[in-house]
């Protein structure tokens, strides 16, 4: 197994998750008795606000079964996620979190499912709540829940970042997604049988979530623009229902005229001004959801990358900022 972590505040809890990980290294059995051992962990360095940079580099001097993926800015965590899987070798890549909210001791039972469910790709399922607050928990499966019903994405409700993917299909998808594609709409486009399995979430280890209000809608709307063409769909479904409403307007017009007898004074400025803030409404929220998919067509058509992975530049050109001896010394031949 290949397990990949995707970093951007890690510095307080990578050191506890790689020790719980240590165990699994050696030959270790999955709750039904199947063999499995983690041959590598590969931490995904996001450019975050902290140390971990530096921590990643202790752990892998320290563990020969740790790698350090060091990614040129900061992409997002479905990116890094991409960026790991892409330099996995597993027969399985398990993605989890770095915050210590995910058991590494529930990949056997997620092992266990996938075996005997013959399945490519199993979502852990939680058995609680996540620990994320209330209104972030509701946001969260009001957002899937939507998504699902309206864009036909059924399993949009299993989604989570603690997942096990055939090997094969992760490395698969990590090398032809888009830079705006959904990871886990991706995996769906090719993966045979997706399922779940039961898992604990756990308090993650003091630290903010490294995400906000804009992140999140950010988030939630490259799942939906990746959820294929359906939200293309529904600006015509908007058109029809204001042209029903339109002639709506018009026949109750008519009747006010001819069955009530209203006057021929000058009347209907409000109903007037809300008709056309609710139509150029209507047509401007159409034109901006035809965009965002123009969008993301021309940013793959100009070849943005999801992510690029570059050295640790500690080792690099970047890490020599100690000019005291000067450039070298060029060399003469003999």
């Amino acid at each position: 197994m290949s397990i990949v972590v995707p970093v951007y505040q890690g510095e307080r809890t990578l050191r506890a998750l790689i020790d719980e990980i240590l165990p699994l290294t050696t030959r270790t059995y999955s709750p039904s008795g199947r063999p499995l051992v983690v041959e590598e962990v590969l931490l995904v360095f996001d450019h975050g606000p902290d140390g971990s940079a530096d921590v990643i580099r202790e752990l892998v001097r320290d563990h020969s079964f740790v790698r350090g993926v060091w990614l040129s800015r900061n992409f997002g965590q479905h990116p890094a996620t991409l960026a790991g899987m892409a330099s996995s070798g597993g027969e399985w890549i398990v993605t989890m979190d770095e915050d210590g909210q995910h058991d590494p001791a529930d990949i056997g039972g997620l092992l266990d499912t996938a075996l005997d469910r013959q399945s490519s790709v199993v979502y852990a399922k939680p058995t609680n709540a996540a620990p994320h607050g209330i209104w972030r928990n509701a946001a969260s499966r009001g957002s899937k829940w939507l998504i699902a019903t309206a864009m036909g994405a059924d399993s949009t409700v299993s989604y989570q970042s603690y997942r096990l993917v055939l090997g094969e299909v992760g490395r698969s998808v990590a090398a032809y997604a888009g830079s705006e594609a959904y990871l886990d709409v991706a995996l769906g486009w090719i993966a045979g049988e997706v399922t779940t399995s039961p898992v604990e979430l756990r308090e993650e280890h003091g630290r903010r979530s490294g995400y906000n209000v804009r992140t999140l809608l950010s988030h939630f709307w490259r799942m939906v623009l990746s959820s294929g063409t359906k939200g293309l769909r529904l600006v015509s479904f908007i058109g029809v229902a204001f042209a029903i409403l339109g002639l709506v307007l018009v026949l109750w017009v008519l009747a006010s005229y001819l069955v009530f007898d209203v006057g021929t004074e000058v009347q209907g400025w409000a109903s007037t001004m809300v008709i056309l803030l609710f139509g150029f409404g209507a047509t401007l929220f159409s034109l901006g959801v035809v965009a965002e998919y123009v969008g993301v067509n021309v940013k793959t058509a100009m070849g943005k990358p999801p992510y690029l992975i570059v050295a640790d530049p500690a080792d690099g050109p970047l890490g020599r900022t100690d000019t005291r001896d000067g450039p070298p010394e060029p060399t003469t031949p003999a």
